[in-house]
């Protein structure tokens, strides 16, 4: 029982060596928005179509890789920077909703962005509301 229990903090031990060592000062990619809601205030349904850019930068001590940007609705398109952005760079990404065939009103949609970066997910936000085009 004693082994067992000297082995399991000998382990412990050194797992929490071996996890300060590789954080000791490297911190890598970090993605920091200049905003993370955007809202397209009124805009009429003659018109559907309104885009946004995101800016953001790299504050970190690596390359920043965007992985991924998904919406939460196949109305809402991301389009990002492919290339990695150097750290204290900025890149951008362009979400494009459109309200072709949706009902007018209000709209909230999310967009999830997957990076690199130490935090590896943020969410960012689009809203707005679309009127009925006036007949």
């Amino acid at each position: 029982m004693r082994k067992i229990l000297l082995m399991s903090l000998m382990l412990i031990c050194g797992l929490t060596i071996a996890m300060a060592q590789q954080a000791g000062g490297k911190k890598g990619a970090e993605i920091k928005f200049d905003k993370t809601t955007h809202n397209f205030g009124k805009f009429s349904e003659s018109s559907p179509k309104v885009t946004c850019v995101f800016t953001y930068t790299n504050t970190g001590d690596a390359p920043l890789i965007i992985n991924q940007a998904v919406a939460s609705c196949g109305c809402t398109v991301p389009e990002y920077t492919k290339a990695p952005v150097m750290p204290g760079q900025k890149g951008q990404l362009k979400v494009t909703y459109n309200g072709t065939g949706k009902f007018p009103g209000h709209f909230k949609k999310s967009i999830t962005v997957r990076t690199n970066g130490v935090v590896e997910m943020t969410r960012l936000y689009v809203e707005g509301d679309m009127e009925e085009a006036k007949q």
